[in-house]
């Protein structure tokens, strides 16, 4: 099962909201998903993003893929850094 973190639209026409979900890479964008380790709402002037750091940091170990999107995101937070250094340094 290839599983991806990925965002889940929420919100109105014209006034999204974005949930970050862990979900299957063949459930539909606002269909299934495992678990919510994260919100991102573009609408703020500085972009608000909410992220659960520990299990977001356990699902990229586990081998769960993030889209662009949220690899742009993650990378801000500087998660994908202590990914990084935790995958490659002992």
């Amino acid at each position: 099962m290839a599983v991806k973190i990925r965002l889940k639209r929420m919100g109105s026409k014209k006034a999204p909201f974005y949930r970050i979900v862990v979900a299957d890479s063949r459930s539909p964008r606002d269909g299934r998903f495992i678990e919510t380790v994260g919100t991102y709402n573009p609408l703020k002037d500085p972009a608000e993003v909410k992220l659960e750091e520990a299990e977001i940091l356990n699902w990229l170990s586990q081998g769960a893929q993030p889209s662009d999107t949220v690899r742009n995101i993650l990378s801000k937070a500087g998660i994908m850094q202590k990914h990084h250094e935790a995958k490659y340094t002992k």
